[in-house]
């Protein structure tokens, strides 16, 4: 396939490997092809319907690989789903009446955009996918090659999606210094809550992380300095079943033994219970373009702290989210690895005409390749019975037992 220009794009929430696939994708394009032409679409969907771009000239790309030492994104991200025309007609990014596959399509036909490479989470790509199938059924030929981007890990069916190894060392970072909060009143009990919409994959990653931390540090408990003080005394995600009863009674045996409770917290553990009390109180439960509910809204961590409180005799009550310090962060090594072996695969699916967005496929022995984007979906559970995970539970001495409902709301 002849290849002149390609465009790129980031979209949706940031993960820990934005600007480094921006990075690593301009660098492979450099080394194989430099006279093909480079542009990115600012603020993802947002930008191909308004049409505003970056043009990638000579010095952008000698410095390609400054961008493996930041987060964020340096094209800049934005929540856009092509096929909600009513809410892109609410914000001014089409007319009444147009079709936004139309207008993108016809926006990429202006750019002479040969190959689009999508870097998002399973949202970003199945809009890259409607885009595909629109373009294919209008004669337009474009080669759409995405890039499985989001800290949840959650993507069916790629084994790892790019970031959130990152993402899951960031947030045991953060809880390092939270945590260090537990003696700043008697009886203290701190919520770290991590982000994970349907899936806790993040969640119990970031657990093992820090508990890992734990036992590599010196400790001194004639001074106080203890491991059990510091250690996790719960870990809720959404595929696990929560009986706050019974956890109430258990947490409070330690609040009683050592003074403090430290909780792991996937922000959408419990969440079908939150959604059912607001409705049920006639409160309006707010919801993104995609439908999803605006997790920030209803305050998972809040609640979950103001149902165990009181039951375990908390005298002081912290709650601290560690997503977005966890999300904007630069990849590090582990996923710039992963992140440079997709994006030079994705490049060379651009040269050969192949679509679909690059991961290692669990449905085909773990290989490397481009999945169909049909096949592609969010909301991948994360398997409580994995070994690591069953034994930091027993460890930690907290009963685990599957949903009854599976994850997702």
């Amino acid at each position: 396939m002849t290849v002149r220009r390609v465009a790129l794009l980031t979209a949706g929430g940031f993960a820990p490997c934005l600007s480094s696939a921006v990075g690593s994708l301009i660098e492979r394009y450099n080394e194989i092809a430099p006279e093909v032409e480079i542009i990115a679409y600012e603020y993802g969907y947002h930008g191909l319907l308004t049409g505003t771009k970056i043009v990638i000239d000579e010095e952008g790309r000698k410095n390609a690989r400054v961008l493996q030492e930041f987060g964020g994104s340096p094209i800049g991200n934005s929540r856009v789903k092509l096929t909600n025309a009513k809410n892109l007609v609410e914000r001014g990014l089409v007319k009444e009446g147009e079709n936004p596959l139309e207008v993108a399509a016809e926006q990429l036909r202006r750019d002479g955009v040969d190959v689009l490479h999508t870097i998002g989470g399973d949202d970003t790509n199945t809009t890259a996918a409607d885009l595909a199938a629109y373009l294919a059924e209008n004669d337009y030929k474009l080669t759409v090659v995405g890039l499985p981007k989001t800290i949840d890990n959650d993507v069916v069916p790629i084994r790892q999606s790019l970031g959130a190894w990152t993402a899951a060392e960031e947030a045991a970072d953060y809880a390092k210094n939270i945590i260090g909060e537990h003696r700043s009143n008697p009886r203290m009990l701190i919520v770290h809550e991590v982000m994970g919409r349907n899936c806790g994959w993040l969640t119990a990653a970031a657990s093992a992380e820090y508990r890992r931390w734990l036992d590599t540090v010196e400790w001194a408990p004639s001074l106080g300095l203890s491991r059990e003080r510091w250690d996790i005394d719960a870990v809720f995600v959404p595929e696990m079943k929560i009986d706050l009863e019974e956890e109430a009674v258990r947490l409070k045996a330690a609040m009683d033994a050592k003074g403090n409770v430290n909780i792991f917290l996937s922000e959408g553990a419990g969440v079908r219970e939150i959604i059912a009390e607001m409705e049920a109180a006639g409160e309006e439960v707010q919801r993104d373009p995609f439908g999803h509910v605006k997790l920030d809204t209803i305050n998972p961590g809040q609640w979950f702290a103001k149902q165990f409180a009181a039951r375990i005799g908390a005298e002081k009550v912290m709650v601290q989210k560690s997503g977005y310090f966890s999300r904007s962060a630069a990849a590090n090594v582990r996923d710039r690895l992963l992140i440079k072996s997709m994006c030079d695969l994705a490049v060379q699916c651009a040269f050969e005409g192949v679509p679909g967005v690059i991961g290692h496929d669990e449905e085909d022995g773990d290989r490397l390749k481009a999945i169909p984007f049909p096949r592609i979906a969010g909301g991948k559970p994360f398997d409580i019975e994995q070994d690591w995970f069953k034994a930091m539970m027993a460890e930690i001495g907290q009963p685990l037992e599957a949903a009854d409902e599976p994850a997702g709301h």
